[in-house]
């Protein structure tokens, strides 16, 4: 027997038997009142072709490039993308990071553990993406960071990023380990805004003579990576046994027969050939060891401020008292970076560095850039960064994915999908233009 409890009364008592329940589910009019009538939208009957005819739009299907791209609504379908269209080897340097990659990780996670606080009943209808950064208009608040052996990704490499950045009115870095020379570049993308990443190297005659090709190319900023006195123990290039150019090994021919588009490519191109050295065989940390000065001080900074007459950027800040001094020794910016989780494991995270140097360089009344790169992968995680005191943001990985998912064009719809990102989230945060957001509008859950 069942017990139902009475309102009001805690007491228990006895169910209706059965015999008391109505034979019929069917509704029952009240006494006196008729039963309602079933409206005849509800009346079951045969369906007839003209009610299927427009439900039955069967699209034929599509397999060109264009329409695999158009697909991708994020940064990481754009990265399923690039993992089935590029080999092991090069698909992992650009998406593997140090040791255990606890790192990139939590830099990703950082931008999770975030709250939106949005405003509500603004006028939203325009949103101006727009900013300026080293006293020049980018047209939005991102620009492509500096990549190493990029035609190693996608044989169009870095022409594809210049020429996109140009297109979407943003600064495209070269890197020192550029696969296509300086000068090509800017030839590439004449009326676009080249900024040029430098490694400085033992040999000082060799970064001077960098320096002068950047400046005579029309590169109005030169950013310094500080970060790599030595090699990051990067993996997964270990474990694929990655060298430049990369080697035909049995892995790398079987490799090949699932991806012949990138092999054909690969082998049908100039060789890769770098904006700092014309030829090199062996692996990516026997370079960076070999090459670069581990007896950097801040010091050569006061060198380059000299040296070079443009914006002066030091990548690769990872405390408040770095970020501090590069300004003291002429930096007119700074990135904070921790080289995308590829150098030190565990290293601070820059989202969660970014609020105690804004507060620093507010304190200090200094007008320096404040750049982020490391774990962006949205729209949404650039306009948290702006709203927490970024200038401006940098994306590496984001771009590669993009370049080897589709070439030029998937750099396009890689910068396509974070501007529709970064306008949805403005307008849903109440802001029409970057210099609304403020702090106020995001709150860290983890920190």
């Amino acid at each position: 027997m069942t017990h139902t409890i009475q309102p009001n009364n805690p007491e228990i008592t006895p169910a209706p038997e059965a015999t008391d329940v109505p034979s019929t589910s069917a509704p029952t009019a009240s006494p006196g009142r008729a039963a309602a009538p079933i409206p005849a939208a509800l009346k079951r009957r045969l369906p007839k072709y003209s009610d299927l005819a427009p439900l039955m739009q069967f699209k034929k299907p599509e397999f060109s490039k264009e329409a695999r791209l158009k697909r991708a609504s994020t940064i990481w379908e754009l990265r399923d993308i690039a993992k089935r269209r590029t080999p092991q080897a090069p698909f992992d340097y650009t998406d593997g990071a140090a040791e255990e990659e606890i790192t990139l990780r939590r830099a990703r996670q950082a931008f999770l553990d975030i709250e939106f606080r949005p405003g509500i009943l603004r006028n939203v209808s325009a949103i101006d993406l727009s900013t300026e950064i080293l006293g020049k208009p980018s047209r939005l608040p991102v620009g492509i960071a500096p990549t190493g052996f990029t035609r190693m990704m996608q044989s169009e490499g870095e022409y594809a990023g210049s020429q996109a950045a140009e297109a979407a009115g943003i600064p495209y870095t070269l890197s020192t380990m550029g696969t296509a020379s300086i000068e090509d570049v800017a030839a590439a993308a004449p009326n676009g805004r080249n900024w040029f990443q430098l490694y400085l190297w033992t040999d000082r005659d060799r970064s001077l003579e960098l320096i002068e090709r950047a400046a005579k190319a029309g590169n109005d900023t030169l950013m310094v990576t500080v970060d790599t006195a030595v090699a990051g123990a990067r993996l997964r290039d270990v474990r694929n046994g990655m060298t430049i150019p990369p080697a035909l090994t049995l892995k790398t021919v079987l490799d090949a027969s699932y991806r012949p588009a990138w092999w054909f490519n690969f082998l049908t191109h100039e060789p890769l050939t770098f904006a700092s050295l014309s030829r090199y065989t062996g692996t990516v940390a026997d370079l960076i060891n070999s090459m670069f000065d581990p007896t950097l001080t801040f010091e050569d900074l006061d060198w380059l401020r000299e040296t070079w007459k443009g914006n002066l950027v030091v990548k690769g800040i990872q405390t408040v008292e770095d970020a501090r001094k590069a300004v003291d020794h002429g930096a007119d910016g700074v990135v904070l970076s921790n080289h995308g989780g590829r150098q030190l494991d565990r290293a601070p995270i820059p989202f969660h560095l970014l609020p105690e140097v804004k507060q620093a360089f507010s304190a200090d009344n200094t007008n320096a850039a404040i750049m982020l790169d490391t774990g962006i992968m949205s729209g949404a995680d650039i306009v948290a960064a702006l709203a927490l005191g970024a200038d401006f943001t940098l994306i590496g990985r984001a771009y590669l994915y993009g370049l080897m998912a589709g070439g030029r064009a998937g750099v396009d719809r890689t910068l396509q999908i974070l501007e529709k990102d970064m306008a949805r989230t403005m307008a849903l945060l109440g802001v029409s233009k970057i210099s609304e957001l403020t702090p106020d509008h995001v709150r860290l859950l983890n920190k």
